[in-house]
């Protein structure tokens, strides 16, 4: 129950973790509640809260290690032994430093019962983003993209539009809800002129991040209008004297620069490190297929979300380009998590499981 609580913050709480606590006493669930919002009560107070009678005695069920540290709320633990709980079962230890294992020792150290590691690898796997963020500290990449049977992205003159089902739009949707940044190249953002914005589900919009080495997207471009409702971050080779620099940033982007790699472009993994200081836990890639191909080689992405449309192109654009790969062996390794229907669509939803440093 905990853990399907804690799913109701998704998109709102980040770059918090998502928590749920449920407190049972004399085997009766008399309060429930989650993390609803980033900066606003933590799931083990909203329970406390939502309490239809006196806590004193019972046992706290809480997804996640209660905080122990003065953040955006006061630390939970406080709560906990100020309320008198008797028994708290965590599902998985937190790994941020500020925490890790010391609410436990603190909260055994004032008498009360703790147990932890209960369905931990379902507790684990809902907090994937928030531990690969605080483990790594480069937000978790999710590369999504959509494709024929036989996997193009687009025909041989480029046209896209729409390969997937609108089922399958409304999902692209919701996960660009779940992001807290989603991130295309140049040749996206002139070929099909997204808005990269949620519009066909709830949720808040990401911040949009364009990878432009030549700075040489058109000013009238989706993504560079309404820039005070929907930011955009531009990130480039070029220095701030560049006219091309100068002429987006009189359009009100923010413009970047970011050293480049050894092919000339924006380094991406720098760039990841400088989201990552700027609080960006979760980050979606949308495409073209040169991003894609260069965030696969460099071993940056996390999760990889494949829409397959019962379509055959025959020659046309491939999602991923040379990966230098030669010998399969060394191929990308994939752990698949779900497979579901879309419309008239398949969705993979995999995870790699050789992710490199």
């Amino acid at each position: 129950m905990a853990l399907k609580l804690a799913k109701k913050g998704r998109g709102y709480v980040s770059p918090n973790p998502l928590v749920g606590a449920v407190i049972v006493k004399d085997g009766r669930i008399i309060g429930r509640g989650y993390h609803q919002r980033y900066g606003g009560n933590h799931a083990e107070i909203n329970a406390l809260k939502n309490a239809s009678e006196d806590v004193a005695g019972s046992t706290l069920y809480v997804t996640l290690e209660p905080c122990c540290h003065e953040g955006k709320t006061p630390p939970c633990i406080d709560s906990i032994t100020k309320n008198k709980i008797a028994r708290v079962v965590i599902g998985t230890i937190d790994s941020n430093p500020l925490v890790s294992c010391q609410s436990i020792n603190y909260l055994q150290s004032c008498g009360i019962e703790v147990k932890t590691g209960v369905l931990e690898t379902e507790c684990r796997n809902l907090n994937e983003v928030f531990f690969h963020f605080m483990e790594t500290k480069l937000p978790f990449v999710t590369v999504k993209y959509a494709q024929t049977l036989d996997g193009r992205i687009a025909t041989a003159t480029g046209q896209s539009q729409w390969i997937s089902s609108a089922t399958s739009l409304k999902f692209t949707h919701k996960l660009r809800a779940a992001h807290d940044a989603i991130l295309v190249g140049a040749g996206t953002v002139i070929k099909d002129n997204p808005e990269l914005t949620v519009r066909l589900v709830r949720g808040r919009n990401p911040l949009r991040v364009i990878v432009d080495s030549a700075l040489n997207i058109p000013g009238q471009s989706k993504v560079l209008q309404n820039l005070s409702k929907n930011k955009t971050i531009i990130a480039t080779i070029k220095k701030a004297g560049d006219p091309q620099f100068q002429r987006l940033a009189n359009l009100g982007a923010e413009i970047i620069t970011i050293d480049a790699d050894k092919q000339g472009n924006v380094d991406l993994k720098k760039l990841l490190e400088l989201l990552a200081k700027r609080n960006i836990s979760s980050l979606l890639i949308e495409g073209g297929a040169q991003i894609i191909t260069s965030i696969l080689i460099n071993n940056l992405a996390n999760r990889l979300v494949t829409i397959i449309a019962p379509k055959i192109l025959g020659k046309g654009i491939e999602a991923v380009g040379d990966l230098k790969i030669n010998n399969l062996d060394l191929a990308k390794k994939l752990s698949i998590r779900k497979i579901v229907r879309s419309g008239e669509d398949i969705i993979i939803d995999s995870r790699l499981t050789q992710i490199g440093n």
